[in-house]
């Protein structure tokens, strides 16, 4: 292995890596089951690999401002073509393991990219399957060779052990080239292209230069605009979102390289609640869908256990709520009764509950990306974790607002972090933001660039909001996603779909009612929470179509929204609701790969039942 050099300057995630390296070169970086034991990589293991990649992509002729795409699960090979590519001026292009071929080929070709990591065959196949479409392509490494070593004879494959070995024979030859592209790094240089969901069109690609995530580092990591006291080594955090999104970049990555935490992979997005219950991490961070499956989970638990179990259980989860309740209306401080409450619930309930849902040592946790229901974030505060809604979007490198610990308003995505300006337009409401987190504009887009950054460097969010007390902001909507019923009155959605996401029984809610008289909802339920209610009433069933038609379902689902209703102004209130007949999913295009609804997607997909709820058919 090679010695590591004196520290470049701290400019970039790649040189924040090598920088540790030599500065803490045996403390635990990385850890990564590996036939179900956790394997550990040390600081300067990390930067060895990912200068090795570096090395490898000059050996391939990568050059400043080249784009290098990985199809990947979250695993440390991840990091290392991430870290090893902005090492040598070029820029990471993340795609979903669940992009489809159609998806594969336009993000490929846009982003011109000329290397992909790809995973395993599934990921080459997809690229093979469009190869002729992309004239840029050059070459493609392999991570797992099953079914792909002995079966392909395409000249751009390259196995991940011979793409090491090229970077092996790079160094030898060439001992500091990966050092002397890192010093030629300029602020400005893109380090990453960040596709967007696309939910109303293609997908853009977000331009993030080493000042942007600089910046970012600095206010959230350094300036502890998330966490307090700021992150370090002694934290640790599980990574399972995908690296794709801003979000888990911040925790998987930039957490790193700027305070050392310690990354564990999940094994799957299937293992997560497994893995968490091994890792307890101290930094725990989850959209709104992860926050109300763990509920929903915890609920089937006490409804599983025995009957004197089931009765302390629930008695202790309503006192809970009533705890979550409590610190909510005192900005998530404690008081003389809370902490005497939580004490008692933690001795009978929450301490052996939050081990086995792996929060046990959580000291602060956050969602983001997506609107969450109060409610939600009320439960869990009363379990004893110190939840915190953040907010912010690719296009400001995540940095826009966050609720801090002490003056958590529940229903607000928090205040303004320090070197952040934000304002809510006087006639429209749309949240603008401005500051050195600001992206360079959108990759090959320059007209959908100046639709976003006015002249005078505001960015317009596309979300609309007002401020709390002068200080916090609430979100009411995307400005996009604003019904405007036959009345001319305007409703933001979301607020509805969330407080109906909120109960354990719904994973999906779609609100419609644009240009209608009346508002009305597509409902999805959540199949393990329903299913076990079915079970425990020997309700029989089969698929998720004939449990979502049942009877007895559709009346759940009715006391649920007549519960939610009344919470609502009469205009505000969903007047029928629809099954959804399938889980809305990626492939199909009814999702993003981020999980969110592709509202015009869906409302085309399923036209028949909307229009039944409007034309006097039946449910």
């Amino acid at each position: 292995m090679s010695t590591v050099t004196a520290a470049t300057k701290v400019t970039t995630i790649a040189a924040r890596i090598k920088e540790r390296a030599v500065a803490k070169p045996n403390v635990i970086a990385l850890r990564e089951k590996d036939l179900g034991i956790w394997q550990e990589v040390s600081w300067s293991q990390y930067w060895y690999t990912a200068e090795l990649v570096g090395h490898a992509l000059l050996a391939l002729g990568i050059e400043p401002g080249d784009r290098v795409a990985i199809q990947s699960e979250n695993r440390r090979e991840w990091l290392y073509t991430d870290v090893g590519t902005v090492a040598v001026r070029a820029a990471t292009v993340g795609l979903y393991p669940t992009n489809p071929v159609a998806e594969v080929s336009y993000l490929l070709r846009h982003s011109g990219a000329r290397v992909l990591i790809a995973e395993d065959q599934e990921q080459v196949d997809k690229a093979l399957a469009v190869a002729d479409e992309l004239p840029d392509l050059e070459r493609i490494v392999y991570l797992e060779p099953r079914g792909i070593r002995y079966r392909y004879d395409d000249p751009r494959l390259l196995a991940w052990p011979d793409f090491l070995a090229l970077g092996h024979e790079h160094r030898d030859a060439n001992p500091g080239a990966v050092e002397e592209r890192m010093a030629q790094t300029r602020p400005d240089d893109v380090v990453t292209l960040i596709y967007t969901s696309g939910t109303t069109g293609p997908p853009k690609g977000v331009m993030l230069t080493a000042a942007n995530v600089e910046f970012a580092i600095h206010e959230l990591v350094e300036h502890g605009g998330f966490t307090s006291p700021p992150p370090s080594s002694k934290d640790s955090v599980l990574s399972y979102l995908p690296l794709c999104h801003v979000a888990e970049r911040i925790f998987s990555c930039w957490f790193g390289a700027g305070a050392g935490v310690c990354v564990h992979f999940a094994e799957s997005i299937e293992t997560v609640a497994a893995n968490l219950h091994e890792v307890q991490p101290t930094i725990l961070f989850g959209v709104p869908r992860i926050w109300e499956k763990i509920a929903a989970g915890v609920q089937i638990r006490v409804e599983s256990a025995s009957p004197v179990k089931r009765i302390v259980g629930g008695f202790w989860l309503r006192q809970a709520d009533r705890l979550g309740g409590l610190l909510a209306e005192n900005h998530g401080r404690h008081t003389p009764k809370t902490r005497l409450l939580y004490a008692a619930g933690y001795l009978f309930s929450y301490r052996a509950l939050r081990d086995r849902i792996g929060v046990r040592k959580v000291r602060y946790a956050a969602s983001g990306a997506a609107p969450i229901a109060p409610e939600v974030l009320r439960f869990f505060m009363g379990l004893g974790l110190p939840m915190h809604e953040v907010y912010g979007m690719t296009e400001n490198t995540a940095v826009a607002t966050a609720n801090r610990p002490g003056r958590v308003k529940l229903g607000t995505v928090g205040e303004a972090h320090t070197g952040v300006e934000l304002r809510i337009d006087e006639q429209t409401g749309e949240i603008l933001t401005r500051h050195a987190g600001t992206f360079a504009g959108y990759w090959r887009d320059p007209d959908a660039t100046e639709r976003v950054i006015d002249p005078d460097g505001w960015l317009h969010t596309g979300d609309v909001g007002e401020l709390v007390d002068g200080t916090h902001l609430r979100i009411t909507d995307r400005m996009k996603d604003i019904i405007i019923t036959a009345g001319g009155k305007n409703i933001a959605p979301s607020e509805i779909e969330n407080a109906l996401k909120a109960s354990p029984y719904i994973k999906e809610a779609v609100v419609i009612g644009d240009r209608r008289k009346f508002l009305t909802a597509l409902i999805g339920i959540e199949p393990d929470t329903v299913g076990h209610w079915a079970q425990l009433r020997r309700l029989p069933y089969s698929t998720y179509r004939d449990l979502s038609e049942k009877p007895e379902v559709i009346e759940l689902v009715q006391q649920v929204l007549d519960e939610v209703n009344e919470r609502f102004a009469t205009v505000e209130q969903v007047k029928s609701f629809r099954m959804l007949p399938k889980l809305l999913d990626h492939e199909d295009g009814e999702l993003t790969a981020t999980q969110k609804v592709k509202r015009t997607a869906v409302a085309g997909a399923f036209a028949e039942l909307v229009e039944s709820m409007y034309g006097g058919g039946g449910r």
